[in-house]
């Protein structure tokens, strides 16, 4: 309960600040190219429940549109990519969108990252049931340890054998690690190192 509380007044508070930022980067990704400001794409969330995600679009309308469909993965340096979507890949900016997600309940600001589908199938059974126990959340410790997960990707051989075999596992583990471990003081320290890791660019320690 307090955490949800939490959660309101910070996201509340958070989107009515930002507010002004957040109406410029609506207006560049429209002027920048076609298409709606928000990508929306399926994901589970709580008790297994799916919702669609705000993102600030990052793509090209039609290829966002494809993204959404079929869940592929983001790997190095997309041609799908927009001018004003790489800056906002880059310094995460597009995940300020998410602000309504928490607000509206959907998610909280710190949790497992909330997947798609597809990916959430592949994973086992009793990690699953734990995972997916709470809310998931904007940043968790996976999200900062994988924050450079395109560039990992674009390294592979093989970046959806790698993401399904090497990346997702690791990512699950740290997940739920996080949610035997979850404390509001945690909370805290985790959206003080996300915002260090954006910010100062600083190594984050694993």
């Amino acid at each position: 309960m307090a955490k949800r509380l939490f959660d309101l007044l910070a996201s509340g508070l958070g989107l009515l600040v930002l507010a002004p930022l957040l109406v410029a980067l609506a207006i560049a990704i429209k002027l920048d190219s076609p298409g709606p400001v928000f990508f929306r794409q399926v994901r589970v969330g709580r008790h297994g429940v799916e919702f669609r995600i705000h993102k600030f679009r990052t793509m090209t309308h039609q290829s966002a549109g494809a993204e959404a469909a079929t869940a592929q993965l983001t790997v190095g340096p997309d041609p799908r990519i927009t001018r004003v979507g790489e800056l906002l890949r880059r310094t995460k900016l597009d995940e300020l969108a998410q602000l309504i997600d928490v607000f509206a309940g959907r998610m909280s600001l710190v949790g497992p990252r909330p997947e798609v589908p597809r990916y959430v199938a592949l994973y086992p059974q009793p990690l699953r049931d734990k995972v997916l126990s709470v809310r998931p959340g904007i940043t968790d410790p996976a999200s900062l340890a994988y924050r450079d997960e395109s560039a990992r990707l674009a390294c592979a051989a093989d970046p959806e054998r790698e993401y399904v075999e090497v990346m997702l596992p690791a990512k699950l583990r740290l997940s739920a690690l996080y949610v035997e471990q979850a404390s509001f003081s945690g909370d805290l320290r985790l959206i003080a190192a996300t915002i260090r890791a954006l910010w100062i660019r600083t190594p984050i320690s694993r």
